[in-house]
């Protein structure tokens, strides 16, 4: 039988919702991705600290974006959802009985630390990443980030105390294998050649060995994070369990609903007690919306040092193009992020980080329509070994 520890780390399917948040992530990763390339090099506007703050100042709207969303489709009482989340985020935070929660003081010092170690630890290879989309290709870029799906397993073994698997240790290598193919293959010269036809000279492209190593980096630091964040701030089985019932209740209609939801219920509760649940994805959403409010409170202070040291001068865009497409990447941001953080609770960093390498695939589409890139079979390897990859996986999960 799984120890108590693998029990509460082990990925579960989360229902349609989980499914459906899935593919909205690989999608805006790739027009994150893209936009912001566009606009750093096709539209000039390189000014990769701005975009990051803005972008990661954005993602304060997941959190009331989900509750207007919830207010306008649902039943649920706002006054309730917000004392469910105190009552959570303060067993997290304190360890305290769950039967005492609803009488203790919200432990804000606390949060506000741990929102502050979130959001750096978030945002070194974030910033890492916005910087190097403007040195190398963007295929490249996709790659090597997403090689911290090797990492991340990596640190689960080590931080979660999970047990080597045999088949997801297989499934993560052929993953960073098929990383590999796609950098390492015949797609440079093509990215190079298409670069050409578009008008670009070889002096005028950026060095793509600093991109390259810029965003190992962030990897490594990305695939910590993921694991840091399902061990201390995605609800534990436990935390799962900790809340006492509240003034509304919800009854699931159907076993998929029931697992889109995170139930949250008393320990000592009986069958005949009323239980509720928070919705699927409000808590990560909250901490989200956290990070984002953090950043827009915080990091506009190296905006200021920047300027002022002539590293990266503050310059709003100078024409509406620019100006819709940063709000594109936004958007997308806002999607992959708060979407992001809402998988690595529920399947956990190895099925998500490994299931955000299919974001490779949809890049290599995308730069085969817009001409980036050409068509080789490095690219087409490795795409399919990632896709094999996550195949392994996530019927290693429907097993399980």
């Amino acid at each position: 039988m799984a120890s108590a520890r693998e029990s509460s780390v082990a990925p579960r399917l989360g229902g349609k919702t989980a499914l459906v948040t899935f593919v909205a992530v690989i999608f805006a990763f790739v027009g994150e991705t893209q936009l912001t390339q566009y606009v750093q090099t096709r539209l000039g506007y390189q000014h990769s600290f701005f975009l990051f703050y803005v972008v990661h100042s954005s993602f304060a709207l997941s959190f009331p974006l989900h509750l207007g969303y919830l207010l306008l489709t649902t039943h649920h009482s706002p006054r309730a959802l917000m004392s469910d989340l105190s009552s959570i985020i303060t067993a997290q935070l304190t360890s305290r009985d769950p039967k005492i929660i609803r009488s203790s003081p919200f432990p804000l010092s606390r949060f506000l630390v741990a929102i502050l170690v979130m959001t750096a630890v978030y945002s070194i290879p974030a910033l890492l990443w916005f910087i190097a989309v403007v040195y190398a290709p963007v295929t490249d870029v996709t790659a090597i980030w997403n090689a911290n799906a090797f990492f991340a397993y990596v640190f689960s073994v080590k931080l979660l105390n999970l047990k080597w698997s045999l088949i997801r240790m297989c499934a993560v290598c052929l993953a960073t294998a098929g990383v590999l193919t796609i950098v390492y293959g015949d797609s440079r010269s093509s990215a190079t050649t298409a670069a050409l036809a578009r008008g670009v000279t070889i002096a005028q492209t950026p060095a793509p060995l600093f991109g390259d190593i810029i965003t190992l980096v962030a990897s490594v630091i990305y695939g910590l994070y993921q694991v840091l964040y399902k061990k201390y701030a995605a609800l534990s089985s436990d935390l799962e369990l900790a809340a006492e019932p509240t003034q509304y209740t919800h009854i699931p209609t159907s076993a998929d609903q029931v697992n889109d939801e995170e139930i949250v219920s008393s320990p000592l509760a009986t069958c005949n007690e009323v239980t509720h649940s928070l919705p699927f994805g409000l808590h990560p959403n909250f901490l989200t919306a956290s990070i984002g409010v953090c950043t827009l409170f915080v990091l506009w202070i190296p905006l200021i040092m920047l300027h002022y040291y002539g590293i990266e001068e503050f310059a709003l865009p100078s024409n509406m193009t620019t100006f819709f497409a940063i709000a594109g990447i936004c958007a997308t941001g806002v999607i992959f992020n708060a979407g992001f953080m809402i998988l690595l609770g529920v399947w956990g960093p190895i099925v998500t980080s490994v299931g955000s390498l299919l974001t490779i695939v949809l890049t290599l589409i995308s730069d085969l329509m817009l001409g980036s890139v050409g068509l080789t079979a490095g690219g087409l390897l490795g795409a399919g070994m990632i896709v094999g990859a996550f195949a392994v996986l996530a019927f290693d999960m429907f097993q399980s």
